[in-house]
């Protein structure tokens, strides 16, 4: 269970105390927010995330102090801001997303990535940017921004060219083998990531099939600095930046590192994928970006 999660229980616990001390039934407040009665207790046991105007009518029904009201008001934003559902963040356009994610990277100096399903947006080819993006636009119902989305992120790697800063980047071998794309477009992303694995400042790993796991591949990270951890799912984008959480996502990026293979190793890797991807082409063709 995720402390968004508890952060969310325990908010819901807090309008559960409200409603009591005011002598109301889940019910009884309900009606009187003219409500379903459902909601109040998804509110309550935290499977729901309250607005911020349901938590005012909330204060406003059970004759909560102006003190309670910005108390919980304050949770409610730190929990938004830890937990970002995606329709919130990409209501602005992939592009504006882009841009921002451009920010963080812009700020660290030392950024840290584990991917065991994709190729990381720093590294990525225009054509694989284009399949990721066109799938987030897809799943999200977004406006089709995808030119302007590509854009951006490929301005984005600019910061890949900065001396100051330093990359540590791991994949799975799932990562480069998943059929996300075209096989012509995979094998000119396979040719980038040796390419990027040559920039000085910037560690490129990849975890072979063949490797023993010591800490399982649950999901993709970005560890900016030891300040802060993103981590998307599904539905949503995860803010952590309490200190055990960084603290924690280091040690297993540590781990995961560690099993990684580098250099010589890690192009022996790519250069297998590349030949089984080559296999699948008609004679003669070959990658659209090479």
């Amino acid at each position: 269970m995720t402390n968004v999660h508890h952060e969310r229980e325990a908010l819901g616990g807090r309008l559960r105390e409200l409603r009591r001390a005011a002598g109301l039934t889940g019910r009884e407040l309900a009606e009187s927010l003219g409500w379903p009665p459902s909601k109040v207790s998804k509110l309550e046991t935290g499977k729901q995330t309250p607005a911020e105007q349901d938590v005012m009518g909330w204060v406003e029904a059970t004759g909560a102090s102006g003190e309670d009201r910005d108390s919980l008001l304050a949770a409610l934003r730190t929990l938004e801001s830890r937990h970002a559902e995606w329709q919130r963040v990409l209501r602005d356009g992939m592009r504006h997303h882009q841009n921002e994610w451009g920010e963080h990277e812009q700020r660290a100096s030392f950024l840290r990535v584990f991917e065991p399903c994709y190729i990381p947006g720093l590294v990525q080819t225009p054509g694989y940017a284009r399949a990721r993006i066109a799938e987030a636009i897809a799943m999200h119902g977004l406006a089709n921004d995808i030119d302007e989305a590509i854009r951006a992120r490929m301005l984005r790697q600019e910061v890949l060219y900065d001396s100051r800063k330093r990359f540590h980047l791991v994949v799975s071998e799932a990562a480069l083998r998943y059929r996300m794309c075209s096989p012509e477009v995979m094998l000119g992303q396979l040719d980038r990531l040796v390419t990027a694995s040559t920039l000085p400042n910037v560690r490129l790993g990849v975890i072979g099939f063949s490797t023993v796991y010591v800490t399982a591949p649950k999901h993709g990270f970005w560890l900016f600095d030891s300040e802060r951890v993103l981590v998307e799912t599904f539905t949503a984008e995860l803010n952590l930046a309490q200190q055990h959480e960084t603290e924690a996502y280091s040690r297993i990026f540590r781990s995961l590192a560690g099993m990684a293979s580098y250099g010589s190793d890690m192009r022996a890797i790519v250069t297998r994928v590349m030949e089984d991807l080559r296999a699948v082409l008609p004679d003669g063709e070959t990658s659209d970006e090479e």
